[in-house]
């Protein structure tokens, strides 16, 4: 046996602990989230850990594939995802660089690109991933520091936010928690109507929301908020929690709000739901999980600045692993949304 060795399959207790004892340790790469994976529709998980001759686990990758078809056809969009990840131990460097030759071995046979959607500062490591071929993009995010009083946390918000918060909830409009699978349903069918008209990006299979709502709320690691008018849901969002020991942190993973009922500020309270939430339950920090390219002009992160937050540029890494397909993809999409049009 080597220095090292790559393992694919892990003790689900041994695993669960290293992400817990972990610095960046994050529900994005725990068995848990492998499992909603396993059983979302066009999703594949791909794991990776590498242990040395005691068998002690040195570093872990959660991968997702996302495609937006079944069969032959899916093979055009497939598409590899990583949050937060992967975590090694003690940064060491020699670790995250076989890490990720194994890692590319595994994932260049199954999706056209990689994409690592950072959660911290790569720092020096960066040139790791730059020698194995990922190439690194700088991408805003904001988070929220939720370790404030509650007053303070408010009083952080833009004048207009806070307005809207307090006149939406004085018009009847209510913050409850999606309580079944029949409210997930009613959230889903507004996130459908505002990706297809409104963002036009692929949106996840009913399936993922269902799933994460059935595996990680009995481990009290999601809340999926819904606003709610008359009875009736108008928005929602979809949140994510890690609870480990280091990161008490809610991800804004879903949010979505009816057009028809803007008057209410479904998206604003949607946004401030979790916020206060993870205030009043002891969580460190609210993420947005991504605003947007520094050099673009982009409407999604002034909305979001709005909440108090602090902008970070974090990055991402991306490798394009079928430059073929990735190419004749890209134009089936273009026809794809034309036809849709």
């Amino acid at each position: 046996m080597g220095k090292y060795k790559i393992v694919t399959e892990l003790d689900k207790n041994k695993w669960a602990e290293f992400v817990n004892n972990h610095p960046h340790g994050n529900i994005f790469q725990t068995p848990e989230m492998f499992e909603v994976y396993q059983n979302t529709k066009k999703y594949e998980p791909v794991f990776v850990a590498i242990i040395n001759e005691k068998e002690e686990i040195l570093g872990t990758l959660l991968a997702v594939i996302q495609k937006e078809y079944s069969g032959l056809l899916g093979n055009f969009t497939a598409r590899a995802i990583i949050f937060g990840g992967p975590l090694i131990k003690d940064n060491d460097p020699d670790v995250l660089d076989f890490v990720l030759k194994e890692y590319d071995e595994i994932i260049k046979r199954k999706a056209i690109y990689s994409q690592f959607r950072n959660f911290w500062d790569w720092g020096d490591s960066k040139e790791i991933f730059i020698k194995n071929g990922f190439e690194y993009e700088e991408h805003y995010n904001v988070l929220v520091d939720l370790e404030k009083d509650a007053d303070t946390l408010f009083s952080k918000l833009h004048t207009s936010k806070r307005r809207q918060i307090r006149k939406a909830l004085k018009s009847g409009v209510s913050i409850c928690e999606a309580e079944n699978k029949n409210e997930i349903e009613k959230l889903y069918e507004i996130l459908l109507d505002l990706y297809v008209k409104k963002v036009k990006k692929p949106i996840p299979p009913l399936s993922l929301f269902l799933n994460l709502f059935r595996i990680l709320n009995p481990i009290n690691s999601i809340k999926i908020f819904v606003i709610k008018y008359n009875d009736k849901i108008v928005g929602g969002i979809i949140c994510p929690i890690s609870f480990n020991k280091f990161n008490k942190v809610i991800y804004e993973f879903y949010i979505g709000s009816h057009n028809d009922y803007k008057k209410f500020y479904p998206g604003i309270l949607s946004t401030w739901a979790p916020i206060k939430w993870g205030n009043e339950n002891g969580l460190s920090k609210f993420d947005f999980m991504g605003a947007g390219n520094p050099y673009e002009d982009y409407g999604v992160r002034d909305f979001k600045l709005k909440f108090g937050g602090e902008l970070v540029n974090y990055g991402r890494f991306e490798k394009v692993h079928k430059t073929v397909l990735m190419e004749i993809g890209k134009m089936g999409f273009k026809i794809l949304q034309k036809i849709k049009k």
